[in-house]
């Protein structure tokens, strides 16, 4: 009977902790598609919003690594539980930096706004890679949700897309330079925030091999190959 108490003690504060991952998940979300279009519609006041709400992103990472580690400290969890545990924290580690990088996204909203634009195939580029992570998110999430490794195993192997994606406007940018100096300033604003994009796929990447890591017990191969050939330019 106490066992049983314990046990329905412990779910109870991962439903609490789980509802906490999502809620922080659709903020991350909504800050992914707010700092795009922020920087597509030069929209300052929107930028604005996105680096104040970061703040409700970060407390509650804070509160879910407290509430995860009560856990661990008054339910003793077994081995099992104990990895649902971690890989909440790894998630929400996770989500917070992605969080980061759409906060640091909006910050160029107003530097970019003073810039002389340049092709708009570029911002269309930035658009396509930026709700392709968020879907990624999406995905990731659910399939948290639900324990389900193919839907994560999908979300991996979805990065490459957002690699070769930014492997392809990388190039871009770089002839924009080249052709004319003037492009120089905003193509290479622009070239950080297809950065932070591509690391935010990387991130939600990792949140994936978790839930893969969760239901199977077996951690997603560590070789995958990145896409990003841009280091080789």
């Amino acid at each position: 009977m106490p066992h049983q108490h314990i046990a329905s003690a412990f779910d109870r504060d991962l439903e609490e902790i789980q509802a906490q991952i999502m809620k922080m998940g659709g903020l991350v979300e909504q800050a992914i598609r707010l700092s795009s279009q922020s920087l597509d519609t030069r929209d300052e006041e929107l930028a604005e919003q996105v680096r104040a709400d970061d703040k409700a992103i970060d407390g509650l990472e804070e509160q879910i690594n407290a509430a995860a580690a009560r856990v661990i400290a008054l339910r003793a969890p077994t081995a099992i539980d104990l990895r649902v545990v971690l890989s909440v924290m790894k998630i929400s580690g996770n989500l917070e930096r992605i969080g980061d990088y759409s906060k640091n996204m909006a910050k160029r909203t107003g530097v970019l706004a003073g810039l002389t634009p340049i092709d708009d195939s570029a911002g269309g580029a930035l658009r396509r890679m930026a709700r392709e992570v968020e879907l990624m998110l999406k995905d990731a999430l659910d399939a948290y949700i639900q324990r389900d490794a193919d839907l994560a195993a999908d979300v991996i192997a979805r990065d490459t897309d957002v690699d070769q994606m930014y492997n392809a406007l990388f190039r871009e940018l770089l002839t924009f330079m080249l052709e004319d100096p003037r492009n120089i300033t905003p193509c290479m604003h622009l070239h950080f925030v297809a950065k932070n994009v591509e690391r935010m796929g990387d991130h939600v990447t990792a949140i994936a091999e978790q839930v893969v890591y969760l239901v199977t017990g077996d951690r997603p191969d560590e070789s995958r190959p990145k896409a990003d050939t841009t280091s080789l330019v």
